[in-house]
């Protein structure tokens, strides 16, 4: 990696710190602890605090998080590239540059030549302040962020069927007391580690847990039933278990009847499909789907969670939507140990879509294209409706931008996104095209070192502000320690920038509380309505669920107990194709390569892999690969090998092991280089959320030779 110009520093830390993990959506609560070792030296260690979703849990991740922030690897000054290395620069400088630069590829190509592209750790505050950046100080279109690929397919399946999107529709705590759980698509075991123990409890309380996943992982060891299912073949799944549900007369009638729409066209759909075609597609036989299917329609009460695993598909919205059709046909929604859970990935995917980072919406889950909206928020900005852009494009269409060169300049905050994009090659490609590229993080990434400015931002110990969690709760993170060198919030360095713009009146606040006073009026009547919620109620009351619309709301912690939220307060079933995958294997590619996480790291491994600790446990990346298939291909364990798919080839080492289908490859996804796993994936988007397949590729591999 290419060095800057500047000086390390070791960061120290003299006091204990109050913080929250900056990894999954758990949101774990914890105090960093320093200890003086014999020699003198300062060494740190983190203790879990007692809270409402992880119990006072931490993962190996949240133990470590904070040798990342800690670390002599962070940018502690703005850096410029210069004659092709970074050197230091002053604030004043880069953040002229940044108006300079964008400013005059504007005036020459329009105000859309230039996109914004955020994350989904950021701070409900900061998140908040750059969708208002990109339409009132930019006034550009195309602002989206990489929570497009976290939940997107779920958060429109809900939408859709429910009238709203919120992660969990009840609470993590009924999770022992329900007496069937389905988990498709998520391993909880290595993405949210800390939310284990809630279904190791339901186990031993007797619960029926069914794992649909294509590989074994610590989730299916717990499972009572593992359907192996071929990847991007879930919705074709779902079909079968309702199949089976409704021959079994296992459905809810009267809930039907009374709160939800279509399911006659669901039903008549259904006596077309033949169970042995799905048993075919999907590669489970008939069997387990009945068993599976009975076990939850026959228990009393059940919950269904999904994940990426039936998200990240060319049907991912659809795929959901027909496991929420299960949930409808039972009536297992709205009343104790019943729900639907979309098991978001990031620290903040759920409030960085809720509050304007998402192309097409405002705060509060308002639409950008929705006059009302446009007019509500407009007000609350100061500005003329009719000064808002309209609706943009996805996280990868934005990419695909650059490549055109539609897009000349780009803004990335929080987010590395020439590693986390389907058909990397190609995306790295269309960053190295513009014109200018600015980012801002703690490191320098892969997408950073591409950059003609990088701006220092603080870590998750240094910044305040509010998250939302995978319950829809909102917390507050209290910043622990002070802001080390030259480093500056999100919000900070984004007021300076609007100021260049002459947007100086809309963009000046003076600490987080400000701003998330003003999101709170933003939201106000909004589908995700914040505006009960308060720092100084947060303080009080740990976290606080959304919708909270006023001062003396408790927060909902169940959703639908009466009513959905569609103007008719029904829910919405609808008949759903069971489609083959996207990209299907052939004589070139005879593989179905799909992806995940791992338990030490976390997305692209940007702040992981800096972590000695979490490092350590997963230096390399690797292949999982069945001993059948291994055998047909000459693999050996541990050996190099290369990954082919058609888009670009990836050099892997390789694990052997029986716990993956043989047609099936795995790789996870939190490396950059020869290593990455994006180098490979599939582009092709979900006609509705614009997901990308990335779960389902067709490859072949090979040793290295």
């Amino acid at each position: 990696m290419q060095e800057a110009k500047v000086e390390r520093k070791a960061l120290p830390v003299l006091a204990a710190m109050s913080t929250q993990c900056p990894f999954c959506s758990v949101q774990c609560k914890m105090n960093v602890i320093p200890e003086t070792l014999p020699s003198g030296r300062l060494s740190y260690r983190a203790e879990g605090k007692k809270n409402a979703a992880s119990e006072g849990r931490l993962c190996v991740k949240g133990m470590n998080a904070h040798q990342h922030a800690l670390s002599r690897e962070r940018i502690l000054y703005p850096l410029a590239k210069k004659d092709g290395e970074f050197v230091r620069i002053s604030w004043e400088e880069a953040v002229d540059t940044i108006a300079e630069r964008l400013g005059t590829i504007q005036r020459e190509h329009g105000r859309d030549a230039v996109g914004v592209y955020g994350g989904g750790s950021l701070t409900n505050e900061s998140a908040y302040l750059l969708g208002k950046f990109a339409r009132v100080a930019l006034g550009t279109r195309y602002i989206d962020y990489n929570g497009r690929f976290c939940m997107s397919a779920a958060a429109s399946a809900g939408v859709k069927a429910f009238g709203i999107d919120r992660g969990l529709t009840n609470r993590l705590s009924e999770i022992p007391e329900t007496d069937c759980l389905l988990l498709v698509g998520t391993n909880i075991a290595e993405c949210q580690p800390t939310l284990m123990p809630y279904f190791n409890k339901a186990k031993e309380n007797g619960t029926y847990i069914i794992v649909v996943d294509p590989r074994e992982t610590g989730t299916t060891a717990i499972a009572d039933l593992h359907l192996k299912v071929r990847p991007g073949t879930d919705a074709a799944l779902a079909n079968g278990l309702l199949k089976v549900l409704l021959e079994e007369r296992l459905e809810d009638r009267l809930f039907l009847r009374e709160r939800t729409n279509g399911f006659e066209d669901v039903e008549a759909h259904l006596e077309r499909v033949r169970l042995e075609d799905i048993s075919e597609l999907t590669g489970i036989d008939e069997v387990s789907i009945r068993k599976a299917a009975i076990a939850y329609g026959r228990a009393a009460t059940g919950m269904i969670f999904t994940a990426r695993g039936v998200e990240q598909h060319r049907d991912g919205h659809m795929a959901v939507r027909a496991y929420l059709n299960l949930v409808l046909a039972t009536g297992k929604i709205g009343r104790p140990g019943c729900g639907y859970g979309a098991v978001t990935g990031q620290g903040n995917g759920q409030g960085g879509r809720e509050h304007g980072q998402k192309a097409d919406q405002l705060p509060g889950y308002r639409l950008i294209e929705n006059p009302a909206d446009r007019e509500y928020v407009a007000g609350v900005w100061g500005v003329d409706p009719a000064e808002l852009p309209g609706k943009g494009v996805s996280a990868y269409e934005m990419m695909e931008l650059t490549i055109s060169r539609d897009i000349r300049g780009m803004l990335v905050m929080g987010s590395n996104p020439i590693v986390s994009n389907p058909n990397a090659g190609a995306v790295e490609e269309g960053l190295k095209s513009l014109e200018f590229l600015a980012v801002a993080d703690m490191f320098l990434s892969e997408t950073a070192e591409l950059a003609d400015i990088v701006l220092p931002v603080t870590s998750y110990l240094e910044n305040e502000g509010t998250l939302t969690n995978l319950e829809g709760r909102v917390l507050l993170r209290e910043a622990a320690r002070p802001v080390p060198g030259e480093a500056r919030h999100d919000w900070q360095w984004l007021c300076d920038l609007a100021e260049r713009w002459g947007r100086k009146e809309k963009f000046s606040y003076f600490h987080a509380e400000e701003i998330f006073e003003e999101l709170r009026i933003a939201s106000r009547g909004g589908v995700a309505d914040y505006y009960g919620i308060t720092y100084e109620r947060l303080r009080k009351e740990e976290g606080i669920y959304w919708p909270c619309p006023d001062l003396d709301h408790p927060g909902m912690k169940r959703l639908f107990e009466e009513r959905f939220a569609h103007s008719d307060g029904k829910a919405q079933l609808i008949a759903v194709g069971s489609l083959s995958p996207g990209e299907e294997a052939d004589g070139d590619y005879p593989l179905l390569m799909t992806n995940g996480r791992l338990l030490p790291h976390y997305l692209t491994g940007v702040q992981t892999r800096r972590s000695p600790a979490l490092s350590a446990r997963a230096i390399e990346n690797v292949v999982e690969i069945h001993p059948s298939t291994a055998r047909r291909y000459r693999v050996e364990d541990g050996a190099l090998v290369r990954i082919h798919s058609r888009r670009g080839t990836a050099v892997l080492r390789s694990k052997v092991t029986n716990g993956i289908r043989e047609d099936t490859l795995f790789i996870p996804m939190h490396w950059g280089g020869v290593q990455n796993v994006n180098l490979l994936t599939n582009p092709l988007l979900d006609p509705v959320c614009r997901m990308p397949d990335f779960k389902v590729s067709a490859v072949r591999i090979e040793p290295w030779s």
